[in-house]
Parts: C-alpha cells; structure tokens; sequence
C-alpha cells in the first residue's frame, strides 16, 4: 500500500510539473521549434519563481551590492540603458554592453562572442567575472543556504531543501527561458489579428527591412544567430577582437553575435560596446560610416544606401518591434513577495 501511495505522489507531481510546463512554455505559432532542451529542465512554476527571486537578488555578487537585474532591467528588455558598458562591483567598468534576454530558448549560443554555449552555464560568466560579480558559484551557495527563505523556495522547486550548483542554474535558466516577447503590433500584423494594421510609413519600412536587413536579421526572432562583423572601426581602449577571442581564428576578428531587434526602441545604447545612443546614429553607420576589413559581412561592402525618408520608414517599423506585453508583465519584475 504504501509503495503505491509513493507511486500516486510521484504521478501527482509529474502531472502537475506538466501542467505548470504547459502554462509557462507555447512555442509562439509559426515560430521554429526552441534549442533548449525542456526535457532535461522541465519548467515548473515553483523553479520559476526560485529563479525569478535570484535573478534580482544581489547576494549573488561579492559585495552583495550587484543582481542580474542590475543590468538586465525588465522595462528595458532586459539591458541597461544609463551607460554604455557594463558596471559590475565597486563601480567597475566592464567591456561590454549587457546584452538583451529574451527569446533565450532559441539561443544556440550566449554573449557577444558566444563563450557560453549552454542557457544553464550562462549565469556563471557574469557571476564569476571580476569585473561583474566577483563571485564564485560555491560561496553564493553557502550564501544562500543561510537564508530561511531559500530552504523554502528550493524545497518548493525540487522537493528538497538541498541547495546544490546545479539546481541553481536551473532555476535561473527556467526563469529565463519565461522571457518570451511575441506581442509586438509586428507580430499582431502577421498572425492578422483585427484592426491591426502597419501604417504606410512602416509598411515601407518592413519592405526596406526585408530588402536590407532580415539577412542576418532574420524573423521571426530578428536575429540568424550567427557571429558578424558589421563595420564597425575597433576601439582603440578596448580592443575588442570578438568571437576570435573564444575560437582563435583570425577568420573571426571583430565578428560579434547578432542581436535580436526585437524590443530594440527600448533597449539602448546599441552595438557590443554601447556606442550608438540612437537608432538614427544605428543607420547612419549602416549607410555613410561602416568600416571595411578582410572579416566585414559582404552584405555591409560599400554600406546600405538610405536617404533620409528610408531612415525614417525603418525607424518606424523598427519601432513595430516593440512589445508592451513583455515589457509591462509582472511575472518577470522583482518579486515582492515569496
């Protein structure tokens, strides 16, 4: 009797962990099928919210000053926008631009020079970095198991009170898996929902797209995951050589890894290193200032020739992009409670 009671519970569980997967996880219609695995990670409402609680807490950093949020802020499409580079601990200054978190389900490959090659390792790059969070994963471990409320969320999430590297990354990446953006008025446009329509300024706009652009940023998920080289003359400061700093092929200098543009009228400043303030200095780099090299895209030789009326209609259907949905949803802000 009682190994069948056992039996029931374990039932029980894995019924309601699919229900929960099936209220948190629907591949938005006519959308490739994601990368990530959700059979290894099956997502849970309990792990989501144990996710969503350290995503925001600070104690994942050395000084206990620094949270994920802190550069990937939900009303920016999760980046920051009051400077151009990253600031991590005692107010260093990293190297980079944070890049946006969204649509990480289809990510083949994470950061700009796409060190990371797995969602589940992602929040050790940052958490480890010295300019960042100076941490190590084993001390915020022991950080963690001291507070009450963790004993409570872990056993929540995964049935246990043991607080282990694994299930904390889990976490994390569950409760970044659930940052899906598919409710732009780009995408009400496609799906045909009624009275909504592009004005003639953004039909224009999406034509001059799909004539110039949706090559590498290819829809729906506005980028082809690939590594690029899109003329931009190197930092001096920086030296930023890009993906070749992970493969070592000069084949790869200065490539960086091409960002979605969705949300992209919210999440500035633009480019790996934060040196664009505006989408009208974007495009005035694509047209009239991209810098030649052996690397550079083809599509980018000679530039993308764009008067000013066509600066504008991109704009305009660049701003389609933006999705109020997944910037307003309260699931993915701080927690007030848990």
């Amino acid at each position: 009797m009682k190994r069948l009671e056992v039996l029931c519970l374990t039932l029980i569980l894995l019924m309601v962990s699919f229900r929960y997967s099936e209220e948190l996880w629907k591949t938005p219609s006519d959308w490739p099928e994601p990368v990530y695995n959700f059979k290894k990670n099956p997502l849970d409402s309990a792990t989501v919210q144990l996710g969503r609680v350290l995503f925001y807490d600070p104690v994942l950093s050395a000084d206990s000053t620094v949270s994920c949020a802190s550069c990937h802020s939900p009303y920016n499409a999760f980046t920051h926008v009051d400077h151009a580079l990253s600031h991590g601990i005692k107010d260093r200054i990293g190297t980079r631009n944070s890049p946006v978190l969204v649509n990480l389900a289809w990510g083949k490959s994470f950061m700009w020079d796409g060190a990371v090659n797995h969602l589940d390792m992602q929040a050790l790059a940052p958490l480890e970095n010295h300019l960042e969070m100076d941490e190590t994963l084993p001390h915020v471990l022991q950080k963690i198991k001291l507070q009450a409320k963790y004993k409570r969320l872990f056993k929540a999430a995964f049935r246990t009170e043991t607080i282990t590297g694994e299930r904390f990354l889990k976490a994390i990446s569950q409760f970044m898996l659930t940052l899906v953006s598919a409710d732009s008025k780009y995408d009400q446009v496609i799906r045909g929902e009624k009275g909504i329509s592009f004005t003639e300024q953004e039909s224009n706009g999406y034509l001059l797209f799909k004539e110039h652009c949706a090559s590498c940023h290819t829809e729906p998920l506005f980028t082809n995951q690939t590594f690029q080289n899109n003329g931009l003359a190197p930092d001096s400061l920086l030296k930023d050589a890009g993906r070749m700093n992970i493969t070592r092929k000069s084949s790869d200098s200065l490539k960086f890894k091409v960002p979605t543009l969705r949300n992209i009228e919210r999440s500035a400043p633009y480019m790996h290193d934060g040196r664009y303030r505006s989408l009208q200095m974007v495009l005035f780099h694509y047209s009239s200032d991209v810098h030649s090299s052996v690397t550079l895209a083809p599509e980018l030789r000679g530039g993308i020739n764009l008067t000013e009326a066509d600066k504008r209609n991109l704009i305009a259907f660049l701003k389609t992009l933006t999705d109020n949905t997944f910037l307003n949803n309260k699931q993915f802000q701080y927690p007030r409670t848990f």
